[in-house]
């Protein structure tokens, strides 16, 4: 069986370890907590003397690893070492491949240390990333790839109390403050709490208000004073989350029933378009092209806000075709931003 990441770290902390001539013979407890303090530093999981055991044996003998590691126990130091003084793994240079794929994984989790339901794990955290990047040859994978990332996530520190609140179906109170046209207006809520989603750097709690039969949407930025409730809820059955977003785009689900949404592209746009369709029904149609190059599609989803924000954001490069009512609603925003420019 293929080792996984942390087994081939910890392969590397033992030919380290093995092959350190300021400290020679280490003994299986001395490997342990080499590997513990390399992968986890003083906090997160233990490792055990069994695992370290495990490990040695598969040095030795675990074919795909193509090791064959000459690993003995000097009965005379009560440790171990190399039986040939000269070998290391390193040498070898055949895990390069996993480790990148691992320094890629530890870089995507260190994007969330610094939300608070992550700040215990923190220092294990930075601690994990420092050992893995610390093999790179020359810059870190930090230097060659780059997330998306938002100035400022707000609503965060309520994602621990939420989260345990769906797993132990517990409702949920808090302050929601509904931004309007006018001042914003605070409520108190009361929610049965299904979902968190993330769209676009900001997350969102999905449940049922108390006394509704449907679910809502409500932005975690929004909340403030998000208590658990001693009270419990069954959870609705009828609920899944991935068919209550299926047909739609954003984090609405609309009311409004599901339409076909038809426009037309530029040449350019219509490559992205292409490489990566903006929802799972995308699809060309035949329809007359308005201009040389340009491409006609469409998709099936419900009307909502965040589908309006999708096109608007393509500004001259989207023509749309239809439904009217839409060319309408597009057309008035248009006007609108052009009237607020003087």
């Amino acid at each position: 069986m293929p080792a996984n990441k942390y087994a081939l770290l910890r392969y590397r902390i033992i030919d380290r370890c093995l092959t350190n001539r300021m400290r020679p013979y280490p003994t299986k407890e001395e490997l342990r907590r080499a590997c513990e303090e390399g992968l986890y530093g003083s906090e997160g999981e233990r490792i055990s003397i069994s695992t370290i055991e495990k490990d040695l044996w598969a040095m030795r003998n675990e074919n795909e690893l193509g090791y064959h590691a000459p690993i003995v126990y000097n009965a005379e130091h009560r440790g171990y070492e190399y039986e040939d003084p000269d070998y290391s793994i390193s040498g070898l240079n055949l895990q390069e491949q996993d480790l990148q794929a691992l320094r890629f994984a530890t870089l995507t989790l260190l994007q969330f240390r610094d939300m608070p339901v992550f700040q215990q794990y923190q220092s294990a955290i930075g601690r994990i990333f420092d050992r893995v990047h610390a093999t790179a040859q020359g810059q870190g994978i930090d230097q060659h790839i780059q997330f998306e990332q938002a100035p400022q996530t707000l609503g965060t520190e309520h994602i621990a109390t939420l989260m345990s609140a769906i797993g132990e179906r517990r409702v949920v109170r808090f302050t929601y403050r509904k931004f309007g046209a006018g001042n914003p207006q605070e409520s108190e809520r009361c929610i049965e709490p299904y979902l968190l989603k993330e769209y676009r750097n900001r997350w969102y709690l999905i449940g049922k208000p108390e006394g509704a039969t449907d679910v809502k949407t409500f932005a975690l930025d929004r909340m403030a004073d998000v208590i658990l409730d001693d009270a419990r809820f069954v959870r609705d059955d009828g609920f899944d989350a991935d068919r209550y977003f299926k047909d739609t785009i954003g984090i609405t689900s609309g009311s409004g029933g599901v339409r076909e949404f038809r426009w037309a592209a530029a040449p350019l746009l219509s490559h992205y378009l292409d490489s990566q369709p903006i929802h799972s029904t995308q699809r060309h149609i035949d329809h007359p092209s308005p201009a040389p190059g340009w491409t006609c599609y469409a998709i099936d989803v419900h009307p909502t806000y965040e589908l309006n924000q999708w096109f608007l954001g393509f500004g001259a490069d989207i023509l749309p075709l239809g439904p009217e009512e839409w060319i309408d609603d597009l057309r008035k925003t248009h006007r609108k931003a052009l009237d607020s420019m003087g």
